[in-house]
């Protein structure tokens, strides 16, 4: 009898979970809408502002990232990384860096627990500013890796549901 009840309270926590996991996946799709134009010149030029405010004390001015930062620190946390061609942002849909910007580093898109100094900028920032924020990142990465995102991005949206 005990066995049976701790099954069916593990399928009830697995069933939460799932739940909860579709709960956020529709969040943040529902949050980060249509992406814009990403090549828009207002847009660009709002989102440097944004950066220069807002992301430049930790990702660097030029989008160089903090020194050595794939080598955890002595509190074990990564420094900020660079958003340049050098760096890994580029590796990631436009959906997961918007949902990143705004909610920090939280599952799905990292572990549980996991430490990081990256905020959520949700309560400062309001949608537009992140897309805008995104558009200048893009705008600074070379043909070659622009071109590399819009097939991944492709590629992301053709998985994405209907």
């Amino acid at each position: 009898m005990k066995v049976r009840r701790w099954i069916y309270a593990a399928f009830a926590v697995a069933i939460s979970a799932l739940a909860a996991l579709i709960a956020w996946d529709a969040m943040q799709r529902r949050d980060a809408g249509a992406i814009p134009d990403m090549n828009d010149a207002r847009r660009i030029a709002a989102g440097k502002r944004v950066y220069d405010a807002h992301c430049a004390a930790c990702h660097g001015a030029n989008l160089e990232g903090q020194p050595d930062w794939r080598t955890r620190r002595a509190d074990g946390r990564l420094p900020a990384p660079p958003h340049d061609d050098s760096g890994h942002t580029w590796h990631h849909p436009f959906e997961v860096l918007f949902a990143i910007t705004k909610y920090g580093l939280v599952p799905p898109h990292a572990p549980a627990g996991y430490a990081s100094d990256m905020p959520g900028f949700g309560d400062r920032l309001g949608d537009e500013e992140i897309w805008a924020v995104l558009a200048y990142i893009r705008s600074r990465w070379s043909e070659r890796i622009r071109a590399t995102h819009d097939e991944l991005q492709r590629q992301a949206a053709a998985q994405r549901p209907r």
